[in-house]
């Protein structure tokens, strides 16, 4: 996978009435912090000679060239006590997610002189912004080199990402859901309304068609992706015939998701694929996802949606996968199984159970393509957007990897603090049983994220938004 970076538009402030030499040996310090931290930085140096914002003139000409560059996010850190009103003109007019931090000030000088007072004018700017309607990230006051700014820093870039994401984000959808799913059922016109989110279909004659092209014009290519399959996973049983249409499946969709810059595909896997090709697509679409390009099942446009924010919320570090919320465990009251019939990602197998492609154990016809292994355990953040009646909101929490019983398809158990509090959450909605899932604890991430999507309200279960902000605080460190 290619790791995404975010584009961050930096605008240091600072105010006449405190030391200027003082802003700008904060202004390097914390320019060198980021640059440790490879971030992909837009700065003002341009600007004047200090390189640092501190009149409100200045502020359309900074909002200008931030847009221009197409920065995903702004941060404008308070080298002293900062400008507010130019700070929360830029927040306002690039209109992108903003951070808002200043390093924590020293003690006054002997003759009892203070040089910043960034606090001070931390408090100021929040107004501003407030008055101004930008959301804005809030890191405490800290040290540069605090593990407290770190952890907001990084939080809000992820948080930037998978808002940046969602907002106008293109959706593959491969034919209609299936006729029993309700479940699936979307509003595509409120979402382009809302957000800008666009539903881009296509029909299985044209994949299924695209897949017969590619079987007799491209030998090379599908030779190559049938060599990399099995480098990764066991077919066992399955015909090489089999196995080539579904490289052939995979080349046609990755295909299709560059042509129309898709950030995640909902596919009908089932049951007209069988028909027309004789296979499952679920070993193909953890392919696809491995790829950055998530592929939810049973066309889940929301699925879908949960899918590309969370692959961006890691900025496109690891892969997600997509599941069923299916069985609690059998002895362990806060386990449930996390499970689909084969489209994790091969690159998410536990080391223990080598993955394997086989024929559709459940579904008549027992066609092949689907994977069977279980994927490792650790932290694992899963979440869901949906709505209903107009109202959405992003479900999310962070569970564990343990112990369970082995079943067919991909799975994995995760345990977590209080089951029954997830189950009730999830029954009264709006969501249903599929959900995202990615190793980590993104939830902060997460719940920044949803200041920056108007209409999205956060529904953080463990940890409980009041856990999240004590987090996001450093309490625990």
């Amino acid at each position: 996978m290619v790791k995404k970076k975010v584009k961050l538009g930096l605008a240091p402030t600072r105010r006449d009435v405190f030391s200027r030499e003082d802003s700008l040996k904060y202004k390097g310090l914390i320019e060198a912090k980021l640059n440790e931290w490879d971030v992909d930085v837009v700065n003002i140096d341009w600007l004047n000679d200090e390189g640092l914002l501190y009149t409100e003139a200045e502020a359309a000409q900074v909002a200008e060239r931030f847009r221009a560059e197409g920065v995903d996010a702004v941060f404008a850190p308070h080298c002293n006590f900062g400008t507010e009103g130019a700070v929360a003109k830029v927040g306002r007019d690039v209109g992108k997610p903003f951070l808002l931090w200043g390093p924590r000030d020293e003690a006054p000088i002997e003759d009892g002189t203070r040089l910043r007072d960034t606090q001070c004018g931390l408090f100021a700017t929040s107004k501003i912004l407030r008055r101004l309607g930008v959301p804005f990230t809030y890191i405490v006051n800290s040290r540069v080199d605090s593990p407290v700014f770190e952890r907001g820093f990084k939080t809000f870039l992820g948080a930037a990402a998978a808002a940046n994401t969602f907002i106008g984000a293109r959706i593959g959808q491969v034919s209609t859901r299936p006729g029993g799913f309700w479940t699936v059922i979307c509003n595509e016109g409120e979402l382009l309304e809302r957000w800008g989110i666009q539903v881009v279909p296509t029909t299985l004659v044209d994949i299924t068609g695209g897949v017969e092209e590619t079987l007799k014009q491209n030998p090379e290519a599908l030779t190559q992706t049938v060599a990399d399959f099995n480098a990764r996973a066991d077919f066992g049983t399955l015909k090489d015939d089999d196995i080539r249409k579904l490289a052939a499946l995979k080349l046609v969709l990755l295909e299709w998701a560059r042509q129309e810059n898709l950030d995640a595909i909902a596919l009908q896997c089932w049951n007209a694929l069988q028909d027309a090709l004789g296979l499952m697509p679920c070993f193909v679409h953890g392919e696809l996802t491995s790829m950055a390009i998530p592929v939810s099942c049973e066309t889940d446009i929301n699925g879908a949606i949960t899918c590309a924010m969370l692959q961006a919320v890691a900025l496109n570090a690891k892969p997600i996968f997509f599941a069923d919320l299916t069985i609690r465990h059998p002895e362990n009251d806060n386990s449930e199984l996390l499970w689909h019939c084969g489209p994790f990602p091969v690159d998410l197998a536990d080391p223990e159970s080598k993955p394997k492609v086989a024929e559709h154990y459940v579904l008549p016809g027992k066609q092949p393509g689907v994977g069977e292994f279980r994927i490792k355990g650790g932290e694992i953040t899963i979440s869901r957007f949906d709505g209903d009646h107009g109202d959405y909101s992003l479900l999310f929490g962070c569970t564990r990897g343990t112990a369970g019983p082995y079943t067919r398809g991909t799975y994995v158990w995760v345990e977590v603090d209080n089951w029954p509090l997830w189950e009730e959450r999830i029954i009264y909605g709006p969501y249903i049983h599929h959900v995202a899932g990615i190793h980590g604890n993104f939830t902060a991430s997460l719940y920044e994220a949803c200041k920056y999507i108007t209409g999205l309200t956060p529904d953080p279960v463990e940890p409980t938004e009041q856990s999240i902000r004590a987090y996001m605080r450093g309490e625990d460190l």
